[in-house]
Parts: C-alpha cells; structure tokens; sequence
C-alpha cells in the first residue's frame, strides 16, 4: 500500500519543508491542496510552467510523487469560471505526472441545500474528454449531497466516462448517511481510486477530526473491504489544519499516521 499527506494538513509549510516531510517520514506522495496562502495551487511558484519541471525532478530524486491534485473546483457552482479552473488544474496534474484531480460536486463534507444536480452531470460531461485527452481522471469526492453513494453511483452511471471516477473520503457517508462502510463499497467499489483515510468523533454532537484510531469511524471495516477488493491507490490523510486551527499541528499528526495507517493495513 501506498501513503500520502494532503497539504490541506500543513498551510504554514514552505515547499522545502513539505517534501523533506514527506521523505523522512516515509511517504509516497503529496497530495495538493493549495500551499501556503495560494488556494488555486497552479499559481503557487513550485508549480507554475517555468519552475514546473525542477519541482518534478525534485520529487523523483526523492521517490516521491503527486499522489492527487485536489482543486476547488465546485462542479455545482454557478459563480466564477469553474470550467476554466478545472482545465488549468487538468493540465497542472498532466505536467505533475499526477493521475488524479478531484472536484468537488457540494461546497463541503455536510450536504448543502438546493446542489444543482444537472449542472455537476452536465460539467463533468463537458470535462471528461479534456481529462481523457491530459491522460488525467476526474475524482468526484464523497462530499455533501454526494455522500450519499447511491446519489453518487448514479451520478457516474449517467456521465458514464472512464475519466471520472471517486474519491472515497470516510468520514462524509459514515456520518452524514450514516452509511456503512459495506453500503459504501458496495456502491461505488471499483470506482474509488483514492482514500482520504481518517477518523472522527461526536462531541455533544458536534463532529470533531481526531488522529487516526483516536475516533469511532470504522476505519478497520473500510481497510478490510480496500483489501478484499483489490484496492490499487492511496491512503491519504486529509487533515483540514486551513479550516481548523484548532486542530493538532502536522509535525505531531503526520508521523501517528504513517505509523497507524501501515500498523492498521497490515492488520486488515
């Protein structure tokens, strides 16, 4: 199996000190999510088209690879240029070597009210031949209204492209459906082609990110179905340190997950 950390986890990291991190703590991937104070990742220098190539030669000489680029692209969104933002991070992930792009079809984990749900099918229609043309898929995230897996099943039904398949993040269909890990996998299996592995509790009712193995999220059920179903991605760990300060720093959460992410798989 195969770990990566999302930047998503360490907004105050340089460049430098997110790929040492990486590397000593023994990773196999980066997964991008904005860095430093520039959300819309193509813009941040590592990554613009004259500075591109010795960010990827970088990576190599460290055995390290982007993992995802994920984007904030919202698919369901009427303002701003969303498509011109999904092309620009198709073409990132294409000259990064990255496989995957995810956007996103809700604003966040907890469903959103009134998602025009034709509008995310009709945009990912429109995008999946330039995803194709990149050699890049299209990761639509369980996230909102789409942690419903079923909803999300049918989604890809309609869309029916090889270019846009899932990403599998735990928490939104455990907690918001109150789905299964098994109704999860049984719904989306095969499609799922990254994991953002983590864990979680109800404070007084209020939902809380803990380290993993710290919460109650099933997170042995859902390795066990990865496993059994022949899962050939990545665990990520998507810690949202930019959304929540509060939460602890990616020097102490980092390494626990290495750690227990391999402890726990092995045991799966």
């Amino acid at each position: 199996m195969r770990y990566c950390f999302s930047t998503v986890g360490c907004p105050d990291w340089s460049w430098g000190e997110i790929v040492a991190a990486a590397r000593d703590l023994g990773y196999d991937g980066i997964e991008l999510r904005g860095l430093g104070k520039e959300l819309f990742t193509p813009d941040a220098a590592p990554f613009r088209p004259g500075q591109v190539s010795q960010t990827i030669d970088d990576l190599k000489a460290k055995g390290l690879a982007i993992a995802c680029v994920s984007s904030d692209v919202l698919l369901h969104s009427a303002e701003g240029d969303q498509l011109g933002r999904a092309a620009a991070y198709i073409a990132l992930a294409a000259a990064l070597g990255a496989p995957y792009v995810r956007v996103l079809g809700d604003d966040w984990g907890q469903p959103g009210q009134n998602v025009d749900e034709a509008r995310v099918r009709e945009r990912l229609c429109a995008l999946s031949p330039l995803a194709g043309q990149a050699g890049v898929v299209l990761l639509v995230e369980t996230n909102g209204v789409w942690a419903d897996t079923g909803k999300l099943r049918r989604l890809l039904e309609d869309v029916a492209s090889p270019h846009v398949a899932v990403l599998w993040d735990i928490n939104h269909p455990a907690r918001y459906f109150g789905e299964s890990p098994r109704t999860t996998w049984g719904n989306l299996g095969a499609l799922v082609k990254h994991v953002h592995l983590k864990d979680s509790a109800l404070v007084d009712g209020t939902l809380v990110y803990k380290m993993l193995g710290h919460g109650d999220l099933p997170i042995g059920e859902v390795l066990s179905l990865l496993k059994g179903g022949g899962f050939a991605g990545v665990l990520s760990m998507e810690w949202v340190k930019r959304w929540n300060a509060d939460l602890e720093d990616a020097g102490v959460v980092f390494p626990h997950f290495i750690y227990k992410a391999k402890k726990m798989w092995q045991q799966a």
